[in-house]
């Protein structure tokens, strides 16, 4: 697979060229190998070795509740409370993140209502901070340690 602008780190993967499949901690079984799957490994693994983000509180490839979309989010961060607050949406190392990546994630978060965006497909990496008192977003510098996300005003009410 192609190497990410992100930490190399190593992963259980199996199974023959074409047809290998890799191992999700946080689903706890092999799914398929595709270049999306490998940027959401990775990210995974950026997020809890990096950001320290508790794996628990990590949910993957979860259901958008948004007007009956049949689309899922690729990885929704939830506080120690289980509120969701952050969704991350990966993309393949090809595609390019653009304006309609960010309507994609905008779409989901009108069910979720977090208060972080994150988009990636694994060279470039875009986290947005949301302010719903005044219907506006920042892009942030960096991506937010856990507990800076969590111990944010936006975040704890």
């Amino acid at each position: 697979m192609r190497r990410l602008n992100l930490p190399e780190y190593s992963f259980r993967i199996a199974g023959e060229e074409g047809k290998e499949t890799i191992f999700d901690p946080i689903r706890r079984k092999h799914v398929k190998l595709t270049p999306e799957e490998w940027v959401r490994q990775n990210f995974i693994r950026y997020l809890t070795d990096v950001g320290k983000y508790p794996p628990g509180l990590l949910a993957i490839e979860v259901m958008s509740p948004f007007n009956k979309l049949k689309k899922r989010v690729d990885i929704l961060v939830h506080n120690r409370e289980g509120k969701p607050v952050m969704i991350v949406e990966c993309k393949a190392p090809e595609v390019p993140i653009n304006e309609k990546v960010f309507d994609q994630i905008a779409c989901y978060n009108m069910g979720f209502k977090v208060p972080y965006l994150i988009v990636t497909n694994g060279i470039e990496h875009y986290a947005c901070k949301i302010d719903t008192d005044t219907n506006s977003y920042a892009f942030l510098l960096v991506i937010p340690l856990y507990d800076e996300l969590v111990n944010s005003r936006v975040c704890t009410g």
